[in-house]
């Protein structure tokens, strides 16, 4: 399995997870010129949060846990994102949160670990 292959298995597993929470996935690598945001779902509930996630998916934890990748660079660029996105998006929007999500492709089964608001 290609790296490509491991980020597209990360995002589909991913996805897959938040819908499974009965979550509505709303746009997957979602691009603008500054950049993009993995997954941007809709965590139901009252309000419902819009919820942009960081995926990063790893064969092994050799370099640690996948969710480890994400550094403060990485954060402070998805917070310019959302700011894009809600600017492109135009109404209101009352809650909105960062999340990291892990996806380990072990040999006995993927591991997922979702971590919520996390910056």
């Amino acid at each position: 399995m290609g790296r490509a292959d491991v980020w597209h298995t990360g995002e589909d597993l991913a996805a897959a997870h938040l819908e499974g929470l009965g979550w509505r996935v709303l746009e997957r690598n979602w691009r603008c010129a500054d950049g993009e945001v993995d997954i941007i779902a809709v965590q139901p509930g009252s309000p419902p949060v819009v919820v942009f996630c960081e995926v990063k998916a790893r064969r092994s934890t050799a370099f640690g846990q996948p969710v480890e990748a994400i550094t403060a660079v990485k954060l402070a660029k998805l917070r310019q994102l959302v700011q894009v996105w809600l600017q492109q998006v135009g109404r209101p929007v009352p809650c909105v949160r960062l999340d990291a999500i892990g996806v380990l492709l072990h040999p006995s089964g993927p591991r997922i670990n979702h971590l919520r608001g996390i910056g």
